[in-house]
């Protein structure tokens, strides 16, 4: 018997893996006791996992708040309307909102932003070259991983430059636990948060830019997004392509400075080997360590002797999923070389190719920012780290095993990154 999982707890924050292979041994699935008193299913398999993503028998819809209702109060209602995004339904409304939305994330629209990213890039690694000069030190996180992806979602979203950085402290503030904060800073963020987008779209309907969100302002396809739907798919644009992207390049940062062979390779491999250094990141270090919360909606038999009841939640653990030994050899080990073009490859025994990684998620849910989040990672990675280029030669100034990361179930990456210039003590 398991002991009861308190996903707060920093510890396994840390180092979730042991504690999912524990898991994984008792079946592909297991009912967990929570640390709130709530108990829920952990689907740990890759199999499973991709089963139930692709499984209308699981729903999205939240179920209603038990307990007693929260007051009624602005930043109350601006939660309330943020969270109708498309996560949170079903088909046929999620396959409505699905298809609005892929039109304004095309391969083209995505690409287009190439040019813009290297910029913010290039602008920021300046930024922290500079203050490892000034300073000697810098924290990867807040200098680099954070800031790129919110300033990328601020071109998806035609926020002006000059409201970017008020929309950074609000995304900062409301991804913050309430006590880490001075009382009442979440809920005024929230309410903030719900203004702007609401003056935003306003903006985008009077004058259309050329950015993915004015694209989705004016999609008039079968009747197109109305404010409220609106409202909400900023909110999930913002978060899910800042949180996501944050965490992957934090995430891969420390493993190319805790990994001098490979990271040597990506220098000498050129564009092929930074993209399956993002591929290996993705798996081994899932940005998602889980998807969002899933309720059966009928007693649903995933096999192996694992039969979940109706109305149970359920849980797929990507993080899981993707070190399952039955599908990728050396699960724990760092090998970009999995994700290796074929001429890389060579070295790689066939049996030991890797499946695709369900980092993205799978089925209908399938993160529609894949190929965004692709770019930033294969635009910054090699900026960051390539040889000849602006950041002087750093390394971690701290003990990788020491380094706090965000808690709960759902992100997972290192909430702070320090280095400092080599060959300084730090």
């Amino acid at each position: 018997m398991l002991d009861t999982l308190d996903p707060a707890d920093p510890s396994f924050a840390r180092d979730p893996y042991p504690y999912y292979a524990h898991l994984r041994t008792t079946g592909p699935a297991a009912r967990v006791a929570l640390a709130n008193g709530t108990d829920a299913w952990l689907v740990t398999g890759y199999r499973q996992a991709r089963e139930v993503l692709a499984d209308p028998r699981f729903s999205n819809v939240p179920p209603r708040a038990a307990g007693r209702p929260k007051p009624d109060s602005p930043a109350q209602r601006a939660r309330g309307c943020l969270a109708r995004h498309m996560l949170n339904t079903d088909a046929p409304d999620h396959t409505r909102l699905r298809r609005l939305t892929t039109a304004a994330f095309t391969p083209r629209r995505v690409d287009a932003l190439r040019p813009r990213i290297e910029q913010l890039t290039a602008e920021l690694v300046t930024d922290v070259a500079a203050r490892l000069a000034r300073e000697g030190t810098a924290d990867l996180v807040d200098a680099f991983a954070f800031p790129l992806p919110v300033l990328v979602i601020g071109e998806v979203l035609g926020v002006p430059t000059a409201d970017r950085a008020d929309l950074r402290t609000w995304t900062y503030q409301v991804g913050s636990p309430a006590d880490a904060l001075p009382a009442g800073a979440v809920d005024r963020a929230w309410t903030s948060l719900h203004g702007y987008f609401t003056a935003l779209i306003a903006r985008k309907r009077r004058a259309p830019g050329d950015d993915l969100f004015s694209a989705l302002v004016h999609d008039e396809a079968e009747g197109g997004l109305d404010d409220g739907e609106l409202l909400a798919m900023a909110f999930l644009l913002l978060f899910a392509g800042y949180e996501t992207t944050m965490n992957l390049l934090a995430s891969a940062s420390l493993l190319l400075l805790t990994h001098p062979a490979e990271l040597a390779a990506a220098r000498q491999g050129g564009p092929a080997r930074w993209a399956a250094v993002a591929e290996e990141a993705l798996r081994h270090a899932s940005p998602l360590e889980g998807t969002t919360w899933r309720r059966t909606t009928e007693e649903v038999d995933l096999g192996d002797g694992v039969v979940l009841p109706a109305d149970a939640s359920v849980l797929v653990v990507l993080a899981a999923a993707n070190r399952d030994p039955g599908v990728f050899p050396e699960p724990d080990a760092f090998r970009p070389g999995r994700y290796a073009s074929s001429g890389e490859r060579a070295t790689e025994r066939a049996a030991e190719r890797a499946a695709p990684h369900a980092a993205f998620g799978h089925g209908p849910h399938f993160c529609l920012g894949s190929r965004l989040a692709r770019l930033e990672a294969e635009v910054a990675l090699p900026m960051l780290f390539g040889e000849g280029g602006r950041m002087p030669a750093f390394t971690l100034a701290a003990d990788p095993a020491t380094l706090p990361y965000r808690p709960g179930l759902l992100v997972r990456g290192p909430r702070h990154l320090p280095v400092v210039s080599a060959g300084s003590s730090g």
